[in-house]
């Protein structure tokens, strides 16, 4: 009984140890936990999206291609809409979103827009851009998350103006 007491110790001791370092290993830093000081998280950086840089005439003839993509594009803009907002398939919310139209860059003549492209904008953003007119140069980022109806739906994460046009005054 006397050596009991001297060996259990030892073999909880020596126990514990081993699992904390095989614990310690397999967790490391990928779970959050500081090993030196537990109770301070560790953070890692946030995964960055690699948007592709595409034409939006590509996107409208292969929109299955761009389904689940992030996509950056460049164009003109057009104007604010309502059009597929509330649409169940594919649902953004227009208390939420308000949709843009681009101009389709194969007619140069007049104004026509590339109304096969949904393209959705948070509605707090898009209040920043509402003195935007059509032929202002604009590049939007996002993900394409449905292709409903044939058409490319896109979600905008990031919205930059790149040229206005100036202002038209009036003449009296």
């Amino acid at each position: 009984m006397g050596k009991i007491k001297y060996i259990l110790p030892i073999i909880f001791l020596s126990t514990g140890l081993s699992v904390f370092a095989t614990t310690g290993s397999l967790i490391g830093n990928n779970a959050g936990i500081n090993l030196e000081n537990p109770l301070l998280a560790v953070t890692t950086p946030t995964a960055t999206k690699n948007y592709m840089q595409v034409q939006p005439l590509d996107m409208v003839q292969n929109p299955s291609f761009y389904l689940n993509k992030y996509v950056k594009v460049k164009g003109k803009f057009d104007k604010f809409s309502t059009l597929g907002l509330d649409y169940k398939p594919a649902m953004k919310s227009s208390e939420d979103y308000i949709t843009f139209l681009i101009q389709r860059p194969d007619v140069t003549d007049h104004n026509v827009p590339l109304s096969e492209l949904k393209i959705f904008l948070k509605r707090p953003e898009a209040e920043k851009h509402i003195d935007l007119n059509a032929g202002d140069e604009i590049e939007f980022a996002g993900k394409v998350f449905s292709t409903a109806l044939g058409d490319v739906w896109m979600d905008v994460e990031q919205f930059k103006v790149l040229t206005t046009k100036p202002k038209e005054t009036e003449k009296k």
